[in-house]
């Protein structure tokens, strides 16, 4: 039974028309107070939500515009509402859903309320643990706990209220008084998220998967500290649609630990790419807009051209600003003498294979100009840079590389510290294969720039190409929604 004294209990159900806060209106409330041994009061009302109730919440709850034309609006019974929530524990099944909707429009009408909350969905985890589902619905059956007027406030207040006298009842080891506590871990966590999965995050930097109920990834993220991090996501009284779907969503989390916040960059990167996750944003506004191509028209001429680039099509360079592009192509021109006319600005599309000129004088023989564009070709890849950045590994016994050539990123991995390797290129074989892009390039240039002394070149390239600058907090997820 409930060890605390002097505490009494607001068991809460609501109706809406929607899933969100911000977006959607309370149409019913029910409140029942509980005094830790039994119920003391109650009291429930339908309201006006001001808006129209969609189809699917009427067939759901049976409550419609109709029903609700003469119910008071919320502003009505505002202080109602407030008089029996405050200085009361607040619980629900699923209680953040109806403590986001309750707080959000108790704040509309210039009440400050807050509350220490209880979720039946998580107790009943705890407490009685192995159903299949803790739907009220499901779980009441599971239970014997009679279940009448369902999916309507006051019935499932009710509901709530008696598995509630259960979950005290049955309650041996204290997990009501640990869930109260004051920054109980559990009480920040989504309701279907397992709390071992949680208590299993290191404080190590790496990678976390956000996984729905199928096993799915949805969701992917890097952070320096990972416990941190993952707890970061739950905190707040966001009411955002998305993110509310977002947090019931989650039913287990999966982590990958890794040395450095670059190593948890980088792989954050490439899973994203491979899994393309739900709640992940595109990585779109991080990839370059313009490339340096080479291609060979029908006359036979290779032709250098800038252009936008394009999906599933291979540049030489790539570059954020169509200026940089031609900047370099120009440059090439002089020091290796090529034919303007072989050379196209502002390309559209890439590449022309029809073009020729069948009426140009003094065209360049088609053997000497191709060899001139590919010696300018091969000079512009020897000055990106071919290096590799040994760090610290995740455990004392081996060391983290991170392996970049010709100015791309091309792999990366953990190496035994003890083990000998005859050359560079055992290392490298010995990586794991990682396609890059751009936004990668950025994140090692940064890393070099913080770190020179860790990084080894392997060409005679000293100085790697200057890319623009990441900026903001490093634990920030910039690849993210939440």
């Amino acid at each position: 039974m409930n060890k605390l004294k002097n505490i009494t209990y607001a068991i809460v159900d609501i109706e809406t028309t929607g899933g969100n806060a911000r977006g959607s209106r309370m149409t019913e409330i029910a409140i029942v107070i509980h005094d830790g041994e039994k119920v003391i009061d109650r009291w429930e009302s339908l309201i006006n939500p001001e808006q129209h109730i969609p189809l699917a919440i009427f067939a759901l709850t049976g409550i419609d515009n109709e029903l609700v034309a003469d119910a008071p609006v919320f502003g009505d019974i505002a202080q109602k509402v407030f008089d029996m929530l405050d200085g009361r524990i607040f619980v629900a099944h699923n209680v953040n859903f109806d403590y986001s909707f309750i707080r959000h429009q108790l704040e509309e009408q210039g009440y400050r309320w807050t509350a220490r909350k209880l979720c039946t969905v998580r107790l009943s985890r705890k407490i009685k643990p192995g159903f299949r589902s803790y739907s009220l619905g499901k779980l009441c059956d599971s239970l014997a706990i009679p279940i009448s007027n369902r999916h309507r406030a006051g019935g499932d207040a009710e509901a709530t209220a008696i598995l509630f006298s259960c979950l005290l009842e049955w309650d041996n080891e204290g997990v009501v008084d640990e869930m109260l506590k004051k920054a109980a871990p559990d009480q920040r966590l989504p309701p279907n998220l397992a709390p071992e999965d949680f208590e299993a995050l290191p404080q190590h930097p790496g990678v976390y998967y956000f996984m729905n109920q199928y096993g799915k990834v949805i969701y992917v993220g890097k952070a320096i500290n990972l416990k941190k991090r993952v707890a970061s996501h739950f905190t707040g009284h966001n009411i955002n649609k998305q993110r509310q779907h977002f947090l019931r969503e989650i039913y287990h989390i999966t982590f990958e630990v890794c040395a450095t916040e670059l190593m948890a960059l980088l792989l954050e990167c490439t899973e994203i790419k491979k899994l393309w996750p739900a709640y992940n944003r595109a990585l779109k506004r991080f990839e370059p807009k313009f490339g340096l191509f080479k291609y060979e028209a029908q006359n036979g001429y290779l032709y250098l051209a800038v252009g936008k680039l394009k999906k599933h099509c291979q540049c030489i360079q790539v570059f954020n600003l169509e200026y940089d592009g031609v900047q370099v192509l120009r440059q090439l021109m002089v020091n290796f003498e090529l034919d303007h006319r072989m050379c196209t600005f502002g390309a559209t599309e890439i590449p022309y294979a029809s073009r020729c000129f069948p009426d140009e004088p003094d065209l360049p023989e088609v053997e000497k100009h191709n060899a001139q564009v590919e010696l300018a070709v091969d000079h512009l890849l020897e000055q990106q840079p071919t290096f590799v950045i040994v760090d610290k590994g995740r455990t004392p016994e081996e060391k983290s590389y991170v392996w970049v050539e010709q100015g791309n990123f091309y792999a990366m991995g953990y190496l035994d510290e003890y083990v000998q390797f005859e050359s560079m290129e055992d290392i490298r074989s010995s990586l794991q294969r990682y396609p890059g892009n751009h936004y990668m390039m950025q994140l090692i240039n940064a890393y070099m720039t913080k770190y020179p002394r860790k990084v080894t070149y392997l060409n005679d390239c000293q100085k790697a190409v200057v890319l623009p600058e990441l900026t903001g907090d490093s634990d920030e997820e910039s690849l993210i929604l939440f």
